[in-house]
C-alpha cells in the first residue's frame, strides 16, 4: 500500500471516478453516481464480487419506506436515530447518525423501485435495540441474494466492474489530492487508472490479524467470519495522506456462529425465546442484549463454546432464513423429543440442562436482568445448535462528514476523497456492544449512495 506523486504521468487509462470495492457499498456508489449523470469505474480484488455483503444476512434497517407504510408501521428518521445512539451509548457523531437515518428510506425505496432489489420488511420479531419493525431484506435472508441484486442491478446500469484487480497505489498531486491509482493483477500484471474523485468501499480492517491485534485485542484469536480482502487498506491509505481514524475499536461480533460448520445461526431464535448455555449447561448471560456482545461471552465460556437452545415453534421461524435451513441440512440443528435426549445429543449435563430449561420457562427476570414473561415456555420437541463468537467487522475507519468525505486531523476534508461502508467510521459507538442489528450493510448502502452523488457533483 503506497502513495506516490502524480508527477504529470500518463494513465493506462482514465475514468471520471473510480470506487474501490465492488460490495454493497461500492455498487450503491456506482449506481448514485452513474445517476447523478458521471461516469465511472469499479475495481474489484476478487474474481467474483461478494465481500462481506455476501456473508450477511442481507438486512438493511430503515426508516420511513414505502414497505413500513404498507405494514403499518409507524417510524421516522428521530425514533431510528435514538435507537443508534441508545445502543452506542450516545458516542456516534450526532450529524452523521442524522445523516445515514434519514438517508436509509429513501435508499431503500430507490433500490427497490430503481434498481429491482427485492426487498421486504422482515415482520414476526424485533431485532435487539430497534424499537420499530425496519428490517428489509431479500426473500432468502441472505447477503448472497443482495449481492446478486445488486450486481444484477449495476449490470443493467451500465456499470463497468474490473475483476482480479488490488489497488496497490495511489498517486496524488501535492499531498492529498487524488490523480489516480495502479492495480495489480494476479499473473503480476498491473495497470494505471486516472480519476478525478476516488471512492473507497473496500471495507474494514478484519482479515488484518496485526490490525485487529493492534485495535481489538480481544477479537484477536477469535473465528474471523468476514471476508479475508478486508485488510484495511482504506484506512492505511487515508492515514498515509493526513485522515483522521476514529473508534478503531467498534466492531460487530457474532455469538451464534454453528461450529464446526462455520454457517451463521440467526439471533431471531433468541429474541423469540430461546437462550445459550455453556459446556457446564448452564446460562451464563442475558443474550437479548445483542448478537454482537455476545460474541464476547461466548468466547469466554470453556472450549469458547455455547449451544442455542429452542424450540419447534422457534425452529420453524429460524426455517425462514436460508442459513438456518443450510445449518439444518448440514446436520447442525440437533433434536429430540425430551430435554434428556437432547443433552444426550449436545453432549452436555442432562440434569444442568433440564434445570437450566426450568427456569427459563418459568418466566420472569433471570439473574443476568432478561425477562422472558410473556413469551410461550419452551415445549418438545426441542433443538440445539452448537455455536461459538466470532468477529464479523470492523466499524471504525476514517472520520467523514455527512457528505461522505474523508478528513483530515484538522476537520478539513480532503480534496476528492470519500469513503463508505467499513472503510469509514461507523455509527455503533466506540465498542463491540454499541453495534446495533444491520448498522454495517446501512452505513454501506446509505453512505455509498452519498458518496456516490457526491463525486458526481465534483467531478460536474
Amino acid at each position: 500500500m503506497t502513495i506516490a506523486p502524480h508527477d504529470g504521468r500518463a494513465f493506462d487509462l482514465e475514468t471520471p471516478i473510480a470506487v474501490i470495492g465492488a460490495g454493497a457499498c461500492g455498487l450503491v456508489a456506482a449506481l448514485a453516481a452513474r445517476e447523478a449523470g458521471a461516469e465511472c469505474l469499479v475495481i474489484e480484488a476478487d474474481k467474483t464480487p461478494s465481500g462481506s455483503t455476501s456473508l450477511s444476512s442481507g438486512m438493511i434497517p430503515a426508516c420511513g419506506t414505502r414497505f413500513q407504510r404498507e405494514g403499518g408501521v409507524e417510524d421516522d428518521w428521530t425514533v431510528m436515530a435514538g435507537d443508534v445512539q441508545r445502543k452506542a451509548g450516545g458516542h456516534n457523531d450526532a450529524a452523521l447518525v442524522e445523516a445515514v437515518c434519514k438517508e436509509s428510506g429513501p435508499t431503500v425505496d430507490w433500490l427497490a423501485d430503481r434498481h429491482r432489489i427485492p426487498f421486504g420488511l422482515v415482520t414476526g420479531f424485533l431485532y435487539p435495540g430497534h424499537s420499530r419493525l425496519r428490517m428489509h431484506a431479500p426473500p432468502s435472508r441472505t447477503g448472497a441474494e443482495l449481492m446478486a441484486a445488486l450486481l444484477a442491478a449495476a449490470a443493467r446500469g451500465g456499470i463497468d466492474i474490473v475483476t482480479e484487480a488490488r489497488a496497490s497505489t495511489l498517486f496524488t498531486k501535492g499531498k492529498d489530492e487524488i490523480r489516480g491509482l495502479a492495480i495489480r493483477r494476479p499473473d503480476g500484471g498491473s495497470e494505471t487508472i486516472g480519476c478525478r474523485a476516488l471512492i473507497l468501499a473496500c471495507n474494514g480492517f478484519g482479515g488484518d490479524p496485526a490490525m485487529v491485534a493492534r485495535h481489538i485485542p480481544a477479537m484477536a484469536d477469535a473465528m474471523y467470519f468476514g471476508h479475508q480482502g478486508n485488510r484495511g487498506d482504506a484506512v492505511k491509505w487515508g492515514t498515509a495522506l493526513g485522515a483522521a481514524t476514529g473508534h478503531m475499536g467498534a466492531y460487530q461480533g457474532h455469538g451464534s456462529v454453528a461450529t464446526p460448520h462455520g454457517i451463521l445461526i440467526t439471533w431471531a431464535l433468541i429474541m423469540e425465546g430461546g437462550f445459550q448455555v455453556n459446556r457446564l449447561g448452564q446460562r451464563f448471560s442475558d443474550e437479548s442484549h445483542g448478537y454482537s456482545e455476545q460474541a464476547v461471552a461466548v468466547l469466554a465460556q470453556p472450549e469458547r463454546l455455547a449451544w442455542t437452545i429452542h424450540d419447534e415453534r422457534i425452529h420453524r421461524l429460524g426455517l425462514g432464513f436460508e442459513d438456518y435451513r443450510n445449518a439444518e441440512a448440514g446436520g447442525a440443528i440437533k433434536s429430540a423429543t425430551s430435554v434428556e435426549d437432547l443433552a444426550r445429543l449436545l453432549g452436555l449435563p442432562q440434569d444442568a440442562l433440564a434445570a437450566t430449561l426450568a427456569a427459563r420457562n418459568a418466566g420472569g427476570a433471570d439473574p443476568w436482568g432478561r425477562n422472558f414473561a410473556g413469551q410461550p415456555p419452551l415445549a418438545p420437541p426441542y433443538y440445539g445448535v452448537k455455536v461459538t463468537g466470532a468477529l464479523f467487522h470492523t466499524q471504525g475507519g476514517l472520520v467523514i462528514d455527512t457528505a461522505a468525505r474523508v478528513l483530515r486531523k484538522d476537520g478539513d476534508a480532503l480534496p476528492n476523497l470519500f469513503a463508505g461502508g467499513g472503510a469509514a467510521i461507523g455509527i455503533s459507538g466506540e465498542t463491540v456492544d454499541g453495534y446495533l442489528s444491520g448498522n454495517g450493510l446501512l452505513t454501506a448502502v446509505t453512505l455509498g449512495r452519498i458518496a456516490g452523488r457526491g463525486a458526481a457533483r465534483l467531478v460536474g
